[in-house]
């Protein structure tokens, strides 16, 4: 059974289809999400702590030019610029593909550590004196972490795993390889998380494009203050239609799809996104065989903005 996730994340699904003896395939517009669900769910090679260690060496001994990026002594102290400068050449060097986007990951995993912003959920600038020798130690923290992860893990070539790293909406139905049983997904929605907003320096740093990102995003905070917050339901119910087409496309007669979404709070008005998903599966053919609706508990860690913090989800499962 083929498992598809249209918005993979960090590839959570993705590996729960794994370990599970399923190939799946998963889609996400953010590169970032996309590595780590490329790292997460092949096999780490041998040699990957060692490599680590020989990065973190060589990088003590490099004096580069830090890249040109947006505001960057805002949020990053001299000295952990041009650590993290160094670390990157090295891992940029490194010439087997998986080895180097392992690195990648663990070099994004560390950023907002190094950096003056508060948090992954926080977009604040505040004085953490981070030095040049914490990035190295960090670094080799979270690759020592990921080493010791690795061991754990069972056998990953047994169900291949197919990472797209573009929006949904470009993706055609011949790219997914083979018939479609089980989705389970949790879209975007609109001004929830924004996740070009919070990861726009592990992107930087890694050279992608946050603000190409931003653009495409599903649901990010700007463009309900920018006069179409009038449209919010609309182009919400029309973006998950184009979903649901997909889906149409490439599921088997039989197959279950699940969404998990939340609703919105635009403007202190409350929006039920459940609705728009309903509307848009039934247009296509869906039958819903499962609604579950339950209260998030107010003291759970969200990354809801304060101002649009959510008190319900949605659990939405439907039949082809």
């Amino acid at each position: 059974m083929l498992v598809f996730d249209p918005f993979c994340g960090c590839g959570t699904t993705l590996i729960e289809a794994q370990q599970e003896g399923c190939p799946s395939v998963g889609v996400d517009l953010n590169p970032i999400g996309c590595l780590l669900s490329r790292v997460k769910t092949r096999p780490l090679p041998i040699s990957f702590f060692s490599e680590a260690l020989r990065c973190v060496e060589e990088a003590k001994h490099l004096n580069l030019p830090v890249p040109d990026i947006p505001n960057l002594a805002h949020w990053f102290q001299i000295d952990v610029c041009e650590a993290l400068t160094a670390l990157r050449v090295c891992i940029q060097g490194i010439q087997d593909v998986v080895t180097r986007e392992a690195l990648e990951a663990v070099f994004s995993s560390i950023i907002v550590r190094v950096s003056n912003q508060e948090s992954d959920t926080r977009y604040a600038a505040i004085d953490k004196s981070v030095c040049r020798d914490q990035v190295f130690a960090n670094f080799t923290d979270a690759a020592k972490a990921l080493a010791r992860v690795a061991l754990t893990l069972p056998n990953l070539l047994s169900a291949p795993v197919t990472v797209l790293n573009r929006s949904i909406f470009d993706v055609r139905a011949e790219e997914i390889p083979g018939n479609v049983g089980l989705v389970i997904t949790s879209p975007p929605y609109p001004n929830a998380y924004e996740y070009w907003l919070y990861h726009k320096y592990r992107m930087w740093w890694l050279g992608y494009d946050p603000l190409a990102v931003k653009e495409q995003e599903i649901g990010a905070r700007a463009h309900f203050f920018s006069g179409r917050e009038r449209r919010l339901k609309e182009d919400f119910h029309l973006q998950m239609s184009k979903v649901f087409a997909l889906l149409a496309e490439v599921m088997s007669p039989g197959a279950y799809c699940c969404f998990v979404v939340g609703d919105s709070k635009i403007h202190g008005e409350i929006v039920d996104n459940a609705e728009a998903l309903l509307v848009a599966a039934r247009s296509f053919g869906l039958k819903l065989v499962l609604r579950s609706d339950r209260a998030i508990n107010p003291n759970r860690k969200s990354f809801n903005l304060v101002h649009a913090r959510i008190k319900r989800e949605h659990v939405l499962v439907w039949e082809r």
